[in-house]
């Protein structure tokens, strides 16, 4: 099934969160409901107020519901091979900004299919860049955790911190892979949860807590997030949409800010 955009999705709410979500839990396993939901979303060369919505803090407040984001083309296809074989539900969120690369600085979004058969398991993030191991071991990297256009984001700002940035790509919202992000982190002590959503009470800010309980001994320095201004909608006049969105500029200063440390 296909919502067209993220922001037409909530006439379906009470759908998902009361039966959909839940039948599998309440029936103990004998009626799964196993679906596969695509929706595109985000924002991108002024799309305005009802077609550049993120959703992704509204559907993980949903138990029962898997959520994947992917960055890229091939991670697209194995995640929902990946959907189409789970009993639960599944929520593919697409940015659409990566459709055809059609964002400036997205190209890495067109991969070639691995294999016909390609399975990418829900809750495996990835390494989508990786640093220079002399400049880890002088304590002058960071880590960014991100997903969908945000892994785009970063790799841009990456080119003006030649070996100084890793980025993991999420890859699934919900199941988390905590194990992943909490090693980057480990390794780093710097970190940076990249959104393009809203940021005040965001996924976002959620997972920049877990990281903080998790791995407190191992900071250099507080948890820094970047996402969206805190707006009702996504303003349709394209200097006001870039102003509103994450953008390289912000994301530098704030990898400068942390390599300080």
């Amino acid at each position: 099934v296909e919502v067209q955009f993220g922001d037409y999705l909530y006439p379906a709410i009470n759908q998902l969160a009361n039966e959909v979500s839940r039948s599998n839990y309440l029936t103990n396993g004998k009626f799964p409901v196993s679906m596969v939901l695509r929706v595109p979303v985000g924002a991108y060369d002024g799309g305005g107020p009802y077609h550049s919505g993120s959703i992704e803090s509204t559907l993980l407040n949903i138990k029962g519901i898997k959520v994947a984001y992917p960055s890229n083309a091939a991670d697209m296809k194995g995640l929902m091979k990946a959907a189409y074989y789970d009993p639960n539900p599944v929520i593919m969120l697409e940015h659409k900004g990566l459709y055809w690369s059609k964002v400036e600085g997205t190209d890495t979004a067109k991969t070639i299919e691995p294999d016909i058969n390609y399975i990418l398991p829900l809750g495996k993030a990835s390494i989508a860049l990786a640093v220079n191991e002399e400049k880890l071991s002088l304590g002058e990297t960071v880590c960014i955790i991100t997903y969908g256009m945000g892994v785009h984001l970063a790799k841009n700002a990456a080119k003006n911190f030649e070996g100084k940035v890793e980025i993991v790509d999420l890859r699934c919202l919900y199941p988390l892979d905590e194990e992943t992000v909490f090693a980057s982190v480990k390794k780093h002590g710097k970190v940076i949860v990249l959104s393009e959503e809203q940021q005040t009470n965001s996924f976002a800010e959620s997972l920049s807590l877990r990281i903080s309980n998790n791995c407190y001994h191992f900071l250099d320095a507080k948890v820094e997030v970047i996402g969206a201004m805190d707006l009702p909608a996504t303003p349709i006049n394209i200097a006001l949409e870039k102003a509103m969105l994450p953008t390289v500029s912000k994301l530098n200063d704030k990898i400068e800010k942390l390599l300080q440390y």
